[in-house]
């Protein structure tokens, strides 16, 4: 990389989604009810050395491809995604976020399992809400024990409407 990111932003009725990322890789995405300045911070704590620009070709694809979705034409995305900025653990529950089907729902305690620590539910909890790709990694697929809908750091009404467009 060339300590670049390029980001461009999709506007819905509900507010606007900001992509962040390369012509390689996607390394935000945020929700509703975040905003540039959401993806500023995140940017210079993540890659203070990197410059922000805005670049709507750059990340072309994954912002036709996220509008393609929120229109309920595609369930899931060609392009790549790139978190090798969180930890290990992160990185494991996210990978198993990504085998969530489209229009399904699991549970913590579900990937806990499924990555294989039962035991460490508010841990994976932990790295769900930590998640910075929302809908590329759909943590929005992840439901609480008693099937309420809870956490999403998109916002409840976001999840909700994620949820409701998948089914």
């Amino acid at each position: 990389m060339n300590n670049v990111l390029y980001y461009s932003k999709i506007t819905r009725n509900n507010g606007s989604i900001w992509i962040l990322g390369t012509d390689e890789a996607i390394y935000y995405i945020g929700g509703y009810n975040s905003g540039f300045h959401d993806l500023t911070l995140w940017a210079k704590k993540k890659y203070p050395t990197y410059e922000l620009i805005r670049d709507d070709q750059i990340v072309e694809n994954a912002v036709k491809e996220m509008e393609s979705y929120l229109d309920g034409k595609v369930t899931d995305f060609s392009f790549e995604v790139d978190y090798s900025y969180g930890t290990p653990f992160q990185q494991k529950v996210w990978s198993a976020l990504q085998e969530v089907p489209f229009g399904e729902t699991v549970t913590y305690t579900d990937i806990a399992k499924h990555i294989g620590r039962p035991d460490a539910v508010r841990a994976v909890a932990g790295a769900i809400g930590a998640n910075q790709l929302l809908i590329a990694i759909p943590c929005h697929r992840v439901i609480g024990k008693n099937g309420k809908l809870v956490g999403y750091r998109g916002g409840l009404e976001m999840k909700e409407s994620l949820l409701k467009l998948e089914s």
